[in-house]
């Protein structure tokens, strides 16, 4: 069977050997010694200035928007996650979405002005399959009309824009660290911010509202990662870098023996150092991926559509509104297996599937 992706499992010695550091310490959560070292060690392989570890990648999104929406307008895309919409509407606000751009598939900032009323307090945006927004321009728009910006950037691990992480742009950023991401804690995530003072708020924020054991700077909720999380992530990252070669060399198979006349790919943010986290393929309609995913599954080839449907249709956002380039392209994009063990033989084998439907 070829899942669109798959777990990396780090040698288990490796993990036991942090395992045992944890019953040395009997210590399992509370931001033990192994959070801590993880925290600085991706600090300085992010070149990122405040990272805060939490259990899963979706917390640090309720966070912000928590901290920094308050109650408001969020402008948003529809097509990402699910957790990204139901993050804006389980902190009672309300989602605006703004439609995409139909290459790079991130938000169309030409379009987010006309959607910003009295009641917007904030842009969510996705980095969409790792894929920077156009940064610059979110940031004079929330400039210009005093919003914050939150990335959810999930998907954005080990990318660089410009020269610079990511996670450096805009007031919040979020990350996952799934099982199903290229780094990864089994599950966890993270939030990084530039600004000392919102950092500050961020982090007693994912403890409860803690100052001290007896004392509380304010509201909170319970973020924390553990001890454990943190165990698999020092064991996953002294490999990244053979995990994200091993995912472009899959990449430029699929770019290289993929016919390109009837489909299209993601088109990359120019100035982007990418980390091909997942391989999207745009089909003519929706028809045509049916039946090619169709004749994968016979196959035992299972890719996902990603991300379908587009998130203004969902029932409960309960809102009346189309937004047709990404309900088009949700129709008809696939993202393709991808992961750091898929051999030669089996992208040979998808690509030959693929290619036959499209003659």
């Amino acid at each position: 069977m070829i899942n669109v992706t798959k777990t990396y499992f780090p040698p288990i010695e490796e993990y036991q050997k942090q395992l045992k550091r944890i019953w040395e310490n009997q210590w399992l959560t509370n931001r033990g010694e192994l959070v801590l070292e993880l925290e600085d060690k991706l600090k300085n392989l992010l070149n990122v200035n405040h990272i805060i570890l939490m259990t899963n990648g979706t917390i640090p999104l309720q966070i912000a928007l928590k901290i920094l929406a308050n109650n408001g307008e969020i402008i948003t895309t529809p097509f990402s996650y699910i957790a990204t919409t139901s993050s804006i509407l389980w902190e009672n606000c309300k989602p605006v979405f703004v439609d995409i751009h139909s290459e790079y598939l991130t938000i169309d900032e030409t379009k987010i002005e006309q959607a910003i009323t009295n009641k917007t307090t904030a842009i969510l945006a996705t980095h969409v399959f790792g894929n920077p927004c156009n940064v610059e321009a979110i940031e004079q728009i929330a400039k210009k009309h005093n919003l914050k910006v939150i990335y959810d950037a999930a998907h954005s691990f080990g990318v660089n824009y410009k020269n610079k992480s990511i996670f450096k742009y805009g007031d919040v950023s979020t990350c996952s660290f799934h099982a199903t991401k290229l780094f990864h804690t089994g599950e966890g995530g993270a939030i990084f911010c530039n600004d000392k003072e919102l950092f500050e708020k961020l982090f007693y924020s994912h403890n409860f509202g803690h100052n001290g054991p007896l004392g509380f700077y304010g509201l909170g909720i319970n973020g924390k990662i553990s001890e454990l999380q943190a165990a698999m992530g020092l064991t996953v990252l002294p490999h990244f870098d053979e995990i994200l070669n091993c995912r472009r060399n899959a990449v430029i198979y699929y770019q290289t023996n993929l016919i390109f006349d009837k489909i299209k790919s993601i088109r990359i943010r120019e100035n982007t150092d990418w980390n091909y986290s997942y391989y999207p393929i745009i089909f003519e309609n929706e028809a045509t991926l049916l039946k090619v995913q169709k004749h994968l599954n016979q196959e035992q080839i299972f890719p996902r559509r990603y991300f379908y449907p587009s998130l203004n249709t969902i029932n409960y956002v309960n809102l009346d509104i189309k937004m047709p380039i990404s309900e088009d392209i949700a129709s008809r994009i696939i993202c393709l297996p991808l992961y750091k063990e898929l051999e030669i033989s089996e992208l040979n084998k998808i690509c030959n599937i693929i290619n036959s439907l499209l003659c």
